[in-house]
């Protein structure tokens, strides 16, 4: 040891370093049991200021509440019929006229008699348009003619003024220009016979 030997202080023993105090007594925090106490203070405060009593009885969840109302009197909370449902819908989108073409279409039959069924079938229906294909070309001109007759038909099946034009196609032949390389001209059906 040198000269200047002093004695070194030791640690105290541990017995003397903890504290037997909780943290938040050694810290000067409020107690857990105050902080939930002041939390439903507040909370019951809250609920006094928007006309609910707290703890009284009748404040359960089940209560009914003021705005509703009850009664043998129809009122928008009652279940709708889904056709009156599907009527309000089709009303409120515009497709009455869609609707009923579409009913037209599929009893094309009973509209249009079985003759001309049979060799005509209608297409597409697109901004009072209704396309017919025939299955032959001269059904195609049959039916040209007698246009007039099919409006006045059609127009008393769905109303005025919902089909205003019918537009007739042939039958439709095969295509010979299939593929990203085709060469113009009438291809192979001028070699036929």
């Amino acid at each position: 040891m040198s000269g200047d030997d002093e004695p070194m202080d030791l640690p105290p023993d541990d017995e003397e370093l903890v504290d037997p105090r909780p943290v938040a007594q050694r810290l000067g925090l409020t107690p857990a049991s105050e902080v939930a106490r002041a939390g439903l203070e507040r909370a019951k405060a809250a609920a006094r200021a928007r006309g609910l009593r707290p703890g009284s009885p009748g404040t359960a969840r089940h209560a009914p509440h003021p705005e509703q109302r009850s009664g043998a009197g129809r009122d928008g909370r009652d279940p709708a019929l889904v056709g009156d449902t599907l009527a309000r819908l089709t009303a409120e989108r515009g497709w009455a006229a869609e609707l009923s073409v579409g009913g037209v279409i599929g009893r094309w039959r009973e509209v249009v008699g079985d003759q001309v069924a049979d060799h005509c079938t209608p297409e597409s229906f697109e901004d009072g348009v209704l396309v017919l294909r025939t299955d032959s070309t001269p059904w195609a001109v049959h039916l040209n003619q007698m246009s007039a007759t099919l409006l006045t038909r059609l127009a008393a099946e769905l109303g005025v003024d919902v089909v205003q034009e019918l537009k007739v196609l042939g039958p439709a032949g095969p295509r010979w220009t299939r593929g990203p390389r085709s060469v113009p001209g009438r291809g192979p059906r001028d070699t036929y016979g």
